[in-house]
């Protein structure tokens, strides 16, 4: 495996800044003919990567992964994190450099390797949809709402001049339950704290209700928007050990019938529309995650995928996969009824692979 490297901050801005020109000094809607923008995001494919998911975990990001996405064809991660991977566990408000530092190494390694980053806060000061549950809500108490602030402010100054086409912002993991003028609220004052710093980055946000909904709301915010490619839950949580009741679901097919509903390519497409009036208003949308766990037949999975990602292709949106080694991915997923392929010492579900592969934009 290769060696990580540790960046120094001139370093790391030596590597990432734009240019001859900061965000700073662009107009809002520079990016529209540029890049990326909140207006239209590129249908980026690609996958998340869990290194900082969730304490106790808060390993370092491994450059062969970049290196190995962008082998295989794709151009994006998300790096759903947990803030407590860079926060003293004694006080929310000081932050471990050496950690950030970390994360300069992923952008960095997204920069090398032609892979765009996107950083989102899987657990923000005040909020999560993962145990336990934060002490403040972030969606009701002004103190988490200003440490939250705070640390997107420190990103937002940490990546001030670095491209949108390079990294951007996704400020929150699947708002679960959350009135839509709050999330509205708490979305305007981080947005307000890392525009002070870096008026032009792309930021998206999550629909609400774990990614169903889209967040209409947020309109007038200059933001773009993510869902999620999780329905049915009875076919993509199969067995998942943190879902309750998802040991009782019986074994899915796909098409699957779930009480008096059946899910099938006409459903997950008639599940796009609300999505695509919300797109028509001149904003983003993408798939910010998306897959089934391990425990469900892989059959079942490759048909349910194909319809997913053909509906996605057609709609012009990028996703990225829950995840890329591991549980749900394509590498190391630990199915028991796959043939393996051994690449470069892991196991590769080759099926899988070609299928994404199959609904890339450039075939």
């Amino acid at each position: 495996m290769q060696k990580h490297r540790t960046l120094s901050r001139r370093t790391f801005m030596k590597t990432t800044a734009l240019a001859g020109v900061g965000l700073t000094a662009l107009k809002d809607d520079a990016h529209a003919t540029e890049g990326p923008s909140y207006k239209h995001l590129p249908s980026w494919r690609g996958f998340n990567l869990l290194e900082k998911f969730m304490m106790p975990n808060n390993a370092r990001f491994v450059e062969n992964d970049f290196a190995w996405i962008k082998e295989l064809g794709f151009d994006f991660v998300r790096l759903p994190m947990d803030y407590r991977c860079w926060t003293d566990p004694n006080d929310w408000t000081k932050i471990n450099e050496e950690v950030l530092k970390e994360i300069d190494e992923a952008v960095a390694f997204g920069r090398k390797h032609g892979v765009h980053v996107c950083l989102n806060f899987h657990r923000a000061p005040g909020y999560t949809v993962a145990q336990p549950s934060e002490a403040k809500n972030l969606w009701k108490d002004d103190d988490a709402l200003r440490v939250c602030v705070q640390h997107w402010s420190r990103f937002a100054e940490r990546y001030q001049g670095v491209p949108n086409g390079a990294v951007s912002f996704n400020l929150f993991n699947e708002p679960a339950i959350v009135d839509p003028n709050d999330h509205k609220r708490v979305v305007a004052a981080v947005l307000e704290g890392i525009r002070k710093h870096d008026p032009g980055r792309l930021v998206i946000c999550d629909g609400r209700s774990w990614g169903r909904i889209p967040p209409t709301e947020l309109n007038g915010l200059k933001v773009a928007a993510a869902t999620r490619g999780y329905e049915p839950m009875h076919l993509t949580h199969y067995k998942a050990e943190w879902v309750k009741g998802a040991d009782k679901y019986p074994e899915p097919a796909y098409p699957l019938k779930v009480g008096a509903i059946t899910f099938d390519r006409d459903a997950l497409k008639r599940a796009l529309k609300p999505w695509k009036a919300f797109e028509a208003q001149g904003v983003g949308v993408m798939v910010g995650e998306f897959g089934a766990y391990n425990k469900t037949p892989h059959a079942v999975v490759l048909a349910w995928m194909r319809d997913c990602l053909s509906l996605w292709k057609k709609a012009g949106w990028g996703y990225a996969m829950w995840n890329f080694r591991g549980s749900f991915g394509i590498i190391d997923s630990a199915r028991a009824d796959v043939a393996y392929e051994d690449w470069h010492g892991h196991k590769l579900d080759r099926a899988m692979l070609d299928l994404l592969q199959k609904f890339r934009d450039d075939t």
